[in-house]
């Protein structure tokens, strides 16, 4: 074989072992690239669930902004209702106490006009010649005798000042508590399933038309139809009232505020709950298996009673005032009220308490 010969061989060798080891750099290459190209597209999401995130922000804003003001406004109407009735009540008054007074004036000056007549009259009888003043002087004693009664002393005649503005603000205020509702549990829209509509108040929630365009964040459930109270409880008594109404299908508790959102949650800890399905009452503390309710007729209304340093749970039929079901539980942090449902027509919804306005006497 000639030296040329040898040489070409050697080259077409070394151009194989180039181009082999060409391919394995390009794979470990397309290897190592793949962690990037992954990592990338975590990125992108990320970046556009954040995008969503903060146009989310800006439409809460907003509309938040137009609930407060929309709450506000109907304070301010109420205060000048208010206010109108009160000063019309003060004009009225004014009106009546002045019309007794002018009443009382025109009378009076009737009687001294009659009066002023009668002494000039008796004044000119007295200034008459001897003779004509004896032969009338009868008739003008009769005269000069007075029927008219002294005028009476004007009680209760001024504007009862102390009507129209003593505690003049506590008595608005206490009035005030037939347009202002205290609910002792309101939900949180940032833990809500997107299939579900929190009511503008906070205090129901229903069953929406279609999935709801809203950001992925960590609070919020993404499989399960559930959403949480705004406020948890590590301590103390709580009692809420729920109005299930017709609800197909419903559920009532509480949840740990650690317990996970996302993706299965039944088969996690955590969660104390009763509900309703297809006509059957259930029980469960997650990840225990449910137990059957005995209800005897259908249920309108969940009461929620807490105690958490005891760590007791109880449900009962506030209507009825007969209880369903006690979990005992060495509660160990932060409780939040849990609610599911499946209705488009029937909302759960939390009820207000009956408000009062109390006055701490002196002792």
């Amino acid at each position: 074989m000639s030296k040329a010969h040898m040489e070409l061989l050697e080259k077409l060798a070394l151009a194989v072992s180039l181009k082999v080891k060409l391919k394995d750099c390009k794979e470990e290459i397309k290897t190592a690239l793949k962690p990037l190209q992954e990592k990338l597209k975590i990125f992108k999401d990320c970046k556009l669930n954040w995008s969503q995130t903060a146009e989310h922000i800006k439409i809460q804003a907003q509309h938040t902004e137009h609930q407060i003001k929309e709450q506000f406004e109907k304070l301010h109407q109420f205060l000048r209702d208010e206010e109108a009735v009160r000063i019309t009540a003060l004009r009225e008054e004014e009106e009546q106490k002045s019309q007794m007074m002018k009443e009382k004036i025109e009378k009076l000056s009737r009687d001294i006009s009659s009066l002023s007549d009668t002494i000039r009259a008796i004044e000119e009888e007295m200034r008459a010649e001897d003779v004509l003043f004896l032969q009338n002087y009868k008739t003008t004693v009769k005269r000069a005798q007075c029927t008219l009664q002294h005028p009476e002393e004007l009680s209760g005649a001024l504007i009862h000042v102390a009507k129209h503005l003593a505690n003049l603000k506590f008595r608005v205020w206490e009035k005030m508590q037939d347009t202002v509702q205290y609910t002792p549990v309101t939900l949180d829209p940032n833990t809500v399933h997107p299939v579900l509509i929190v009511s503008d108040d906070l205090t129901s929630v229903r069953l929406s038309d279609g999935k709801q365009k809203l950001p992925d964040n960590p609070e919020r459930f993404d499989k399960y139809w559930c959403i949480l109270g705004s406020e948890g409880f590590n301590s103390g008594t709580h009692c809420w009232d729920v109005e299930v109404g017709d609800c197909a299908l419903w559920t009532v508790g509480v949840m740990t505020e650690s317990a996970k959102r996302k993706g299965e949650i039944s088969s996690r800890s955590g969660i104390w709950r009763v509900w309703y399905y297809d006509g059957k009452y259930k029980a469960r503390s997650t990840p225990q298996k449910s137990s059957h309710l005995s209800v005897e007729q259908k249920l309108q209304r969940i009461r929620v009673k807490l105690d958490w340093d005891r760590g007791k749970l109880s449900f009962s039929d506030p209507l009825t005032n007969t209880h369903l079901h006690t979990f005992t539980h060495t509660f160990t942090e932060k409780l939040l009220p849990y609610l599911s449902a499946a209705s488009k027509e029937s909302p759960l919804k939390i009820l207000p308490l009956q408000c009062s306005v109390r006055v701490n006497q002196i002792s």
